[in-house]
């Protein structure tokens, strides 16, 4: 018919939209593992500053009440808004005293002569594949593992 246009086709055909999908998603997958790997990277490093807190806040607590503390929240706030005390020294924040902080958990074993904290991620091989220790000696040592930190393990250099 030598009257009719032939109308413009706009947009784009659903091969040409599902190829775009399959690239993208290609990608995407190449970039998790990787992502996944740095967002535990990011963990284990939190954890390490964690206990470099710990180790602070105990040399504070010893200055202040002559003794280490023996739990977490010792050196947590105090409740209600009182004064710092040895039962309560406000040096670490509620998260940590409570033991959980950016995907590990903190246990502290204390006495007044000295401590030993622990770190372990919360779920292994997804905030973390090693765990750590520190003492009174503040060095820190890392376990590659699920089972915790030692006094024997390796020193972190």
């Amino acid at each position: 018919m030598p009257g009719r246009r032939i109308r413009a086709r706009g947009g784009f055909s659903l091969i040409e939209l599902l190829i775009v999908i399959a690239i993208i998603l290609i990608i995407a997958a190449i970039a998790m593992p990787k992502l996944t790997s740095a967002r535990m990277f990011a963990y284990e490093m939190a954890a390490i500053r964690t206990l470099v807190t710990l180790n602070t806040a105990q040399t504070q607590y010893f200055s202040t009440y002559g003794r280490y503390a023996t739990s977490l929240a010792e050196l947590g706030p105090p409740t209600g808004g009182q004064n710092p005390t040895a039962a309560a020294a406000d040096l670490i924040t509620t998260d940590l005293a409570l033991g959980n902080k950016s995907g590990y958990k903190f246990t502290m074993v204390g006495s007044p002569q000295g401590y030993g904290v622990n770190a372990e991620p919360q779920v292994f091989n997804t905030t973390g594949k090693r765990s750590f220790f520190t003492d009174q000696s503040t060095v820190l040592r890392d376990h590659i593992g699920n089972e915790p930190a030692t006094v024997n393990d390796p020193e972190i250099k």
